[in-house]
Order: structure tokens, then sequence, then C-alpha cells
């Protein structure tokens, strides 16, 4: 398959990701097929306002987030720093993190998990 449109992917609402608040949405860029041995996951990500992604652990892998629209804040390790539309953010192997949406607009984002 050359491309996908929306109407065509999986779209999933999971509750209280990672013990986190509310839910996300979350819809698959790609399939688990399409990603291969380096890539566990590609997707897009909405959470509404206060919703969150709990803080949780990377082992023999990596996780990229690529904020598209909304406000929040994201955690890792303990400390925290706002994100936004633009902003980019790197969780390497060993490592944790966690987002919440602090806006009133719902945040949108690429997720990339990279394995090792």
């Amino acid at each position: 398959m050359l491309k996908s449109t929306a109407g065509e992917r999986t779209k999933t609402d999971v509750e209280h990701v990672y013990g986190g608040a509310g839910y996300m949405t979350k819809e698959l860029l790609i399939t688990p097929e399409q990603c291969g041995e380096h890539c566990r996951m590609f997707s897009r990500i909405t959470l509404k306002p206060n919703c969150e992604i709990g803080h949780h652990e990377h082992h023999d892998e990596a996780e990229v987030y690529y904020i598209l629209s909304g406000n929040g804040m994201y955690e890792e390790d303990g400390q925290s720093i706002p994100v936004q539309a633009g902003d980019v953010t790197y969780c390497g192997d060993g490592h944790g993190h966690g987002l919440k949406n602090t806006g009133d607009t719902e945040l949108a984002m690429a997720a990339l998990i990279l394995k090792k």
C-alpha cells in the first residue's frame, strides 16, 4: 500500500494509559507489519484537555513525540517541561516519561517507538 487515508486507519480509545487520567485516541499510521524489525509503533495520538499518558519506562527501545497541535506538560525522569505544536521530545532506552494535555483544546502528536 502506498497511501492510507484517515478513514481507512484504525482508531482506538484507550483509557487510563499507564495510570494516567482520562483516555487517549490512538490512530495507527502504519500497520505493525509495515513497522519492520526496528519500529514498534508509529501512531497519531490525541489527548483531550486534562487527559494524560502516565509515566512509563522504555527498555530496549526509545520513543519520540512530535507535537502537532495543542499544549501540554511533558515529564521525563521527574523533570517537567511545557510542550506545544512543533516541539519534539525523545525518551531514550532506560528512561521514563509521560505527557498531560494542560491546554483547553485537543493535543495531537505523532508517536514513534524505535527498537534497539
